[in-house]
């Protein structure tokens, strides 16, 4: 049954070490879609139209076509009889969005705005949290929900932090600067005398989690009391943090060509990227830093050529 063979596909794929909660869901959905169209097998034509049926633009469409045929691609091996989809024909090419890439006069604004926001009686950690989380994202470069997603027992001694089974299933090391170690002990003594039981690193209202979407909210409210980036038509981004931390870890880079490979898969592994191409995106996306690097070329160009 197509349904069974799903969840057979899900069960071996993230023995592998794949998440696949998108996966998961796309070809859950596919499969029941199919089994009440009648189908025993995967059918090209089922497959379009359940995509064209469940996606609001090309490149959702694309992305589910995608899956569908991954799928039906392994249940050919084992039967013939499964059509694979040719999802290539629909392929959609999306564009990153330029990243923001924040100024050192930005970030003070910015925690300034945060250390100043409007006291909430339920939420006494509210001030202390945002200041500290945005702190936190723009000095190690960590993805909102790693840092979300920080307990008690990942904060290790020496200034390090275990970064647990995030995306792509991998765990990390995180050193952390004296001045990051300070601000984080200053405010972990303050959620002590507030704090139930939960042990999340970030908590809010009730002494929850802190969740994506009350931070979201909360750093909209701090962007704005901080006059960042005012006019510009895509607000920036909470990612944008990241991409920051990023470009000026590599500006900082030695341009020699025997340090830059060292550097580049240093940041690679302290970011939790799963490929050094994701990390190569940096240079792409800030035409200063490329200069910088083609710059650097030319003199090894010129080094070789005397």
């Amino acid at each position: 049954m197509l349904i069974d063979d799903a969840h057979r596909y899900i069960r071996l794929r993230r023995a592998l070490g794949f998440k696949l909660e998108k996966t998961d869901r796309y070809l859950e959905a596919f499969t029941r879609h199919a089994v009440a169209n009648g189908d025993s097998h995967i059918r090209t034509a089922t497959a379009l139209a359940w995509t064209a049926m469940v996606s609001s633009t090309p490149g959702s469409r694309y992305r589910r076509l995608q899956e569908v045929a991954d799928f039906a691609r392994f249940l050919h091996a084992e039967d013939a009889a499964h059509e694979i989809p040719p999802h290539q024909g629909y392929y959609f090419q999306c564009s990153r969005p330029a990243p923001y890439i924040y100024t050192s006069d930005d970030l003070a604004r910015m925690l300034h705005a945060a250390a100043n926001l409007r006291r909430q009686k339920p939420s006494p950690l509210r001030r202390h949290v945002h200041a500290t989380l945005i702190g936190l994202l723009a000095a190690t470069g960590l993805r909102v929900s790693e840092a979300l997603n920080l307990r008690l027992g990942d904060l290790l001694p020496g200034g390090v932090l275990h970064i647990r089974q995030t995306k792509f299933n991998k765990s990390r090391l995180v050193p952390l600067h004296a001045s990051v170690v300070a601000a984080l002990d200053t405010y972990l003594r303050i959620r002590a005398m507030v704090a139930g039981v939960d042990d999340h690193v970030f908590l809010t209202v009730g002494g929850r989690p802190m969740g994506l979407g009350t931070f979201h909210a909360a750093f909209h409210v701090i962007l704005n009391k901080a006059n960042i980036a005012p006019d510009r038509p895509r607000r920036p981004r909470i990612h944008d943090l990241r991409h920051t931390f990023a470009t000026r870890a590599l500006a900082q880079c030695a341009m020699r060509r025997e340090d830059v490979a060292r550097d580049f898969v240093a940041l690679s592994t302290y970011l939790g990227h799963s490929e050094i191409r994701h990390t190569y995106w940096y240079l792409e996306a800030t035409p200063d830093l490329m200069g910088a690097i083609a710059a650097a070329a030319e003199r090894l160009a010129a080094e070789v050529i005397a």
